[in-house]
């Protein structure tokens, strides 16, 4: 009796999808000498996406976007994650708040 219930346990975690445990794609974006890689991120539309944004740069940037209804800011040497999505196919131009003639970027949702 005592093996039965992790043994259920295991059946029940081994019988829901992978893909319905590990949560949205994720995408990493840099932020380097006051730039973002890459500078155009591709998604799959109409699904969330969490973006894991890096800032390897020592001072601060704002990822913002308009069209995204986002913006955060990301201190230097520091992570952050944005959720963005489910996105209807089209671009989406985002940009650093601080850097912005060349902190720009765009996400493609296909």
């Amino acid at each position: 009796m005592k093996y039965i219930v992790p043994r259920l346990i295991l059946l029940l975690l081994f019988a829901v999808p992978l893909s319905a445990r590990s949560g949205p794609p994720v995408i990493t974006l840099e932020i380097r000498d006051h730039l973002f890689f890459p500078d155009t991120i591709e998604i799959p539309a109409n699904q969330k996406v969490k973006l894991l944004v890096i800032n390897r740069d020592d001072t601060a940037e704002e990822f913002e976007s308009f069209e995204l209804n986002r913006e955060k800011i990301i201190p230097g040497g520091a992570k952050a994650i944005i959720f963005i999505g489910p996105l209807a196919p089209g671009e989406y131009p985002f940009f650093g708040e601080f850097f912005p003639k060349t902190a720009q970027g765009k996400v493609i949702a296909r």
